[in-house]
């Protein structure tokens, strides 16, 4: 069994306040990527995450280091893009994780995994580091990612962030 892992797709890094011309770009071939999965895989399993934050973000480690209020649970920001949200339909586990990586999400996968196919933004922050907690936690299992369903924070951060994964020999489409 293949399982699609969606890193979060949500407005405020598409066209919200963390989103660029690059992460908004993904958008069509997410949603593509996601329908393919689809109609091909019948017993796949599909997660989405979501970076979820809440109104205390400016207090957290991360809201100093990046003092961006976003993706407030609840908010426009937060939520899925609609095409994506519609693509991923109601069977798909929306996870909602408070940091870069989504450590809950090893328990999350269904037995008989085979494979995990990873897209989504930031691929130099939260593509990343869930792609590591996967490897870490399923080492014999491959991780694939989709570059071309992946944007980061510049095209230069995406490229290294795309090495990175390869150097810890992930699969880069």
């Amino acid at each position: 069994m293949k399982v699609l892992i969606v890193i979060d797709m949500q407005n405020d890094f598409t066209v919200g306040v963390l989103g660029n011309p690059q992460t908004a770009a993904v958008t069509e071939k997410v949603v593509r990527a996601i329908e393919d999965f689809r109609s091909k895989e019948k017993d796949g399993q599909i997660i989405a995450t979501l970076d979820t934050h809440y109104e205390n973000y400016m207090e957290t480690q991360e809201g100093k280091n990046l003092p961006v209020p976003h993706c407030i649970k609840g908010s426009e920001g937060w939520k899925l893009v609609p095409e994506v949200d519609k693509a991923l339909g109601e069977n798909c586990l929306r996870l909602e994780k408070k940091t870069f990586g989504a450590i809950d999400l090893p328990e999350k996968i269904a037995d008989g995994a085979e494979e995990f196919i990873i897209m989504g933004v930031c691929t130099d922050i939260c593509v990343i580091s869930n792609a590591m907690i996967l490897k870490a936690a399923f080492p014999e299992i491959p991780v694939r990612v989709i570059s071309d369903c992946c944007a980061g924070v510049t095209p230069e951060s995406h490229n290294n962030a795309l090495n990175a994964m390869r150097s810890c020999q992930m699969i880069i489409d």
